[in-house]
């Protein structure tokens, strides 16, 4: 287990170094696509989301939340990820959806360092815009 530092800034310059962030996003989105179609279903997206566990748990405490009001909060997930309305998201839609979700972390971190707990191999994209930041100031 490791603790990593960030701020909006930490955040802003992962997603600003391009190939770094389309390859990570790139693998995210293979480890999702369970059929290998290329695309993420409905399904396959929803279970991304539930293994993240955002919902669920309020600073670590478990909440119980009605499956109906769980699938209408996913289904406007899957809504704003499925830009051209297809009933599935391409490699493009989520880049660009995972790109606004990532700048939208950054302005709400600010300036205001955070300090986050991560398992060694946990490759979440906060720990690799750490790990960015990490490689940067060690040359």
């Amino acid at each position: 287990m490791g603790v990593v530092i960030i701020d909006g800034s930490t955040v802003r310059d992962f997603v600003r170094e391009e190939a770094q962030f389309k390859k990570s996003v790139d693998e995210q989105f293979v480890a999702l696509d369970l059929n290998n179609d290329g695309v993420l279903s409905r399904a396959e997206l929803r279970k991304a989301f539930e293994s993240l566990r955002l919902i669920e748990a309020h600073f670590g405490i478990d909440v119980a939340t009605p499956p109906e009001q769980l699938t209408q909060l996913y289904d406007s997930i899957f809504d704003k990820f499925d830009t051209d309305q297809s009933g599935t998201v391409d490699l493009e839609e989520f880049r660009e959806e995972m790109k606004k979700i990532m700048l939208g972390i950054a302005d709400g971190l600010g300036s205001s360092p955070i300090q986050m707990v991560l398992e060694d191999d946990d490759q979440n994209f906060l720990k690799k815009a750490a790990d960015l930041e990490a490689s940067k100031t060690s040359h």
